[in-house]
């Protein structure tokens, strides 16, 4: 019966599409986790008119479609996701472009491109603007999406426009002045993310390099780079008397949780805002691990902790999300 329903949804949604498609995909093995189940369908798009279709006809008959970018904020569970996934990893969703006219200003980049390997492909040729975000794995559109940063700043510093497919398959333009960059998120509702332009500023070329370095060895002392996470599991709460945003690590260290084990997942001892897997270990025991760390700290100090890292799941309705 699987077999008939995966041979019939495949031929009304993307039979007919310039797509590439493959069954039963091990996504949550390329996520940075390195663990979890797989998605009926992944469909990477050969164009952005195929993506556009499979959007139009997704919505049409009620079938689950996911962004998957590079996987670096995502926990898959064991059991997989329903519907479609799709992935950006094409040329058309990859290119670079700056202006040309004049000084370079603008800087246009796919969704699907790396955020690290496009600040470093800028850098190289002297133009500052993304070099705040080294070291934070992510997409474009993820980055986008999420509003991805760290100590060093944010991606909506840099944002001058992006574009999205909305839920009708429609390309959709929004100047920086309409988007709201707010902490790990954005005003985005369009399923999906197209481009980003990006404000950039040439400088010295060895001066930029200078200070990317710096920022990816702080990175490394800090953070357990080399295990297999997905950099922090929770966003940092409002402290509740002052309204100040407080370290969710911070929270979890107090509450004497480093180091904490449940089966194949840890709480990290170098920093305890990140939970890592075992080599083959299973991604039910992070999602667990990660809701018993949200309930000792509310025990702890009375506030409840939220995930940055997005988990999937077969069910989603009973996710505590």
């Amino acid at each position: 019966r699987r077999r008939f329903d995966v041979i019939r949804t495949s031929r009304s949604l993307f039979g007919d599409l310039d797509v590439q498609v493959e069954t039963d995909a091990p996504i949550g093995v390329s996520s940075w986790f390195c663990a979890g189940g797989t998605a009926d369908f992944l469909i990477r798009p050969n164009t952005i008119e195929a993506l556009a279709e499979l959007i139009r006809r997704c919505r049409q008959i009620d079938t689950p479609l996911r962004i998957m970018g590079e996987g670096a904020n995502l926990l898959v569970d064991d059991d997989g996701v329903p519907g479609i996934v799709v992935r950006l990893d094409q040329k058309p969703f990859k290119s670079i472009e700056t202006n040309v006219d004049g000084n370079v200003e603008l800087v246009r980049v796919g969704a699907g491109a790396d955020l690290s390997r496009t600040l470093m492909t800028l850098s190289r040729t002297g133009l500052a603007g993304l070099e705040p975000l080294m070291g934070v794995p992510a997409s474009i559109g993820g980055a986008i999406r999420m509003n991805a940063g760290g100590a060093f700043g944010e991606i909506g510093d840099a944002v001058h426009a992006v574009a999205c497919l909305d839920a009708r398959g429609e390309i959709q333009v929004y100047p920086a002045d309409q988007l709201r960059f707010e902490y790990r998120r954005t005003n985005i509702i369009d399923p999906v993310v197209l481009w980003a332009a990006f404000k950039v500023e040439p400088t010295d070329p060895i001066a930029l390099r200078t200070r990317i370095k710096e920022i990816a060895a702080y990175k490394k002392r800090t953070q357990p780079l080399a295990e297999k996470s997905a950099g922090c599991m929770f966003r940092n709460p409002d402290d509740p008397s002052t309204g100040e945003r407080i370290s969710a690590g911070k929270l979890i260290d107090q509450a004497g949780l480093k180091g904490l084990r449940l089966r194949t997942a840890e709480v990290s001892s170098r920093h305890a805002n990140f939970i890592t897997i075992d080599r083959g270990g299973k991604a039910r025991d992070a999602i667990e691990l990660g809701d018993l760390v949200r309930r000792r700290v509310f025990d702890a100090c009375g506030i409840e902790l939220q995930r940055e890292v997005v988990v999937w799941r077969r069910d989603q309705s009973n996710s505590p999300d």
